[in-house]
């Protein structure tokens, strides 16, 4: 009984511990290690997070920006870090879901080492091809890749990106073989498709639909559950005979393992109130970013469901970096 007394005295002293945390919670400024270097929707969706934060509770929020390594200099020191609440980090898909499977080793584990708070919004991904392309649906663009083999080319954005995997997945279900031309980055990718050198990719709309616009690039499916409100013209994969062919990069709000479960409610409280407010939503929607509203619990069950997916998608298609 004395040692019931003891155990019992120890968890509540903890809860109460986190508990009196979580109420003066955050008390200092708080970091945000950021997986890619400044500019870009990972980077943006950060500061406007940091910003809202600091207006909820009058603290400071830093942001630190830690490139390289595909995210894995920036998520391991979020691994290694306090799991106290005052460094956090915001990574995008690839981080968290998709590296364990694509190198062989590496220094910590993104899916143990990392508490997932939430989601501050997503990117989906759209097939664009030169509009020189004949074909003016994405039926008609597999039987023309399916006409011409091995003659149809894909702009590769860098082998285990989000827009080089969807090439891959799509391909295999479609039974089609594209010639996979690498690139470094969505930037020379697109361009090669723009100047007819490769004939399609996978790209997030936000840099690239005034292309679309002016009738440079041809949009023929979206990787989305339901059509885009800025491309409403566009059918998704499901519509046109792919289920499920849902595709992009989410951006969302880590914090080491171990770190007390009120402060990443209060966090994800955060996280959702940001979505919310109208003109921090306007900002995200004019950089084509969407919301996705979730507790931390859907967002754990989700980051659990896309390493399912992303594991397949590596391991079907024999997928590996060199760190």
């Amino acid at each position: 009984m004395k040692t019931l007394a003891i155990i019992s005295l120890a968890v509540l002293t903890a809860l109460g511990a986190h508990s009196a945390a979580a109420q003066s919670y955050p008390s200092k400024p708080v970091k945000i290690i950021v997986s890619t270097s400044p500019g870009g929707v990972t980077d943006l969706a950060a500061r406007i997070l940091g910003q809202h934060i600091t207006a909820k509770t009058g603290q400071s929020v830093v942001i630190d920006n830690r490139a390289g390594a595909s995210g894995n200099i920036a998520m391991d020191a979020l691994a290694k870090s306090e799991p106290d609440g005052y460094t956090l980090g915001v990574a995008n898909t690839g981080n968290i879901v998709i590296n364990p499977y694509l190198f062989p080793a590496m220094p910590y584990d993104p899916l143990k080492d990392l508490t997932p708070v939430g989601v501050l919004g997503t990117v989906p991904l759209f097939l664009v091809m030169n509009s020189n392309v004949p074909a003016k649906s994405l039926a008609e663009f597999i039987a023309y890749t399916k006409a011409n083999p091995d003659k149809i080319s894909y702009a590769s954005a860098g082998a285990g990106t989000t827009p080089d995997l969807a090439a891959h997945e799509f391909s295999r279900r479609a039974g089609l073989k594209f010639v996979m031309v690498p690139f470094r980055g969505t930037g020379p990718a697109v361009q090669a498709v723009l100047g007819g050198d490769v004939h399609a990719t996978f790209v997030s709309m936000g840099p690239h639909i005034e292309f679309v616009r002016q009738g440079k690039l041809r949009v023929l499916g979206a990787a989305t559950a339901q059509r885009a409100s800025y491309l409403p013209e566009t059918p998704t994969f499901a519509e046109q005979g792919f289920p499920g062919f849902e595709t992009g990069t989410w951006f969302a709000l880590f914090a080491p393992r171990g770190t007390p479960q009120p402060i990443v409610d209060q966090l994800n409280g955060y996280v959702r109130t940001m979505q919310e407010d109208p003109d921090l939503k306007r900002r995200l929607e004019a950089n084509f970013v969407d919301p996705a509203i979730m507790t931390a619990a859907e967002f754990a069950a989700l980051v659990k469901s896309d390493a399912a997916k992303w594991e397949r998608i590596v391991r079907e298609n024999n997928i590996k970096l060199e760190q």
